[in-house]
């Protein structure tokens, strides 16, 4: 009967380690079969005593060995896991724009300052690099809207076309959601909502493929000869153009009454269904007093970084101000506080040095495509040194 025992009990312990042997990476395998060596050898001597002790014994091991065992298999794949992983870089990243130095050491790898009524350029940081623009596409798709004179009370449906297929990410918009457009359009502006971004698109005479060419028709019309949109909420990467392009949409929104009202939005409350939802900017500093906000988009994804373009008023000029490719949360932020506390103190015209990048020797005249994976339409930062008047 003990020789049964035995036996049993070696072959539970063989079956064991042949499981973790298969589930557990190669270096937690030579781990585990030193283990069952040695755990091997304490049983043999451990045989030739009583009987009893010994079939305790055994027990004992077996017992330590199926506890042990799982937590270094866990342990080692979650070392496999970690190094692995490894963070997303932005275009502008990829392309070295945040190797570019300025005064103020910005975070930004993009940065663009101008007066709107004189196009004195008070900052210029790679301001010619093309780049995803991510939700500040909204700011075109807010202009294509207004200017069709759409009926702003028209209810439109939030369908299964609007949920977003390429990034995942969420809305507090649910399929079947009804809102008037001009609520779609605040919650765009506002809260940068993609379902209502896209549902805007959708509505328009001739569906989204009129609303993208529409959107590129007004672009050309203001001049921004380097931008691109193909959907109207900023979620695809290939939506690009650059901080001089930027600097003319902001200025044109800025003639629209609503789009100012909208946009600088504290928050909204918006009746679905039974239930009153309430909504929030996405640029704290709309409720900032130390800030005169005339317009404003934030924008965020992995391809563009942080982005946020504003129309406000400060040391008694109106300044247009871009911000693209913000390395940080909060960075593009803290970027505004500074070019507002600069100018307040300074209002002498300010130039970036540019320092050699992975871009270098991208022109626009050139045309030669970025040898960068993912940054095939990006363009070289500005080599200009001195301020510059754009065509805005």
């Amino acid at each position: 009967m003990n020789k049964i025992r035995l036996n049993v009990v070696r072959a539970l312990g063989f079956g064991l380690a042949l499981a973790v042997s298969i589930a557990v990476p190669a270096q937690a395998t030579a781990a585990s079969a030193a283990k069952k060596a040695s755990s091997s050898s304490a049983a043999s001597k451990a045989a030739s005593k009583s009987s009893a002790s010994a079939a305790g014994s055994r027990k004992a091991v077996a017992s330590k060995t199926r506890a042990a065992r799982p937590t270094h298999a866990v342990v080692a794949t979650r070392k496999t896991i970690a190094s692995v992983a490894s963070p997303v870089r932005s275009f502008g990243q990829l392309a070295g724009l945040h190797e570019t130095e300025d005064p103020l050491a910005l975070k930004s790898g993009v940065a663009f300052v101008m007066d709107q009524d004189t196009n004195e350029v008070l900052l210029n940081k790679n301001s010619q690099a093309v780049l995803p623009i991510a939700s500040i596409t909204k700011l075109m798709t807010a202009m294509v809207v207004t200017e069709a004179k759409l009926p702003m009370d028209e209810v439109l449906t939030i369908t299964q076309d609007d949920v977003d297929t390429e990034k995942g990410s969420s809305s507090r918009l649910k399929v079947g959601t009804q809102l008037p457009r001009g609520e779609m359009l605040h919650l765009a502006l506002m809260s940068s909502e993609n379902r209502a971004a896209n549902s805007l698109g959708r509505h328009y005479p001739g569906g989204l493929p009129a609303f993208v060419g529409a959107m590129n028709a007004k672009a050309k019309l203001l001049g921004m000869m380097d931008t691109r949109y193909v959907e109207p909420t900023g979620l695809s990467s290939q939506n690009q153009s650059s901080a001089r392009d930027l600097a003319s949409l902001v200025s044109a929104a800025s003639h629209v009454p609503l789009i100012r009202e909208l946009s600088t939005s504290p928050e909204h409350q918006v009746a679905i269904g039974n239930r009153q939802m309430q909504f929030h900017t996405t640029n704290r500093l709309v409720r900032n007093p130390d800030w005169d906000i005339g317009v404003q988009k934030t924008g965020y994804i992995n391809e563009a970084g942080q982005c946020l373009v504003m129309q406000a008023q400060m040391a008694g000029r109106k300044l247009i101000m871009v911000l693209l490719d913000s390395a940080g949360k909060y960075s593009r932020i803290g970027d505004a506080e500074r070019i507002r506390k600069w100018v307040m103190a300074n209002p002498a015209p300010l130039t970036a040095a540019t320092t050699p990048s992975l871009a270098t020797g991208l022109t626009r005249a050139s045309g030669t495509a970025a040898a960068l994976p993912g940054a095939a339409s990006l363009l070289a930062p500005s080599t200009e040194t001195q301020a510059a008047k754009p065509a805005i």
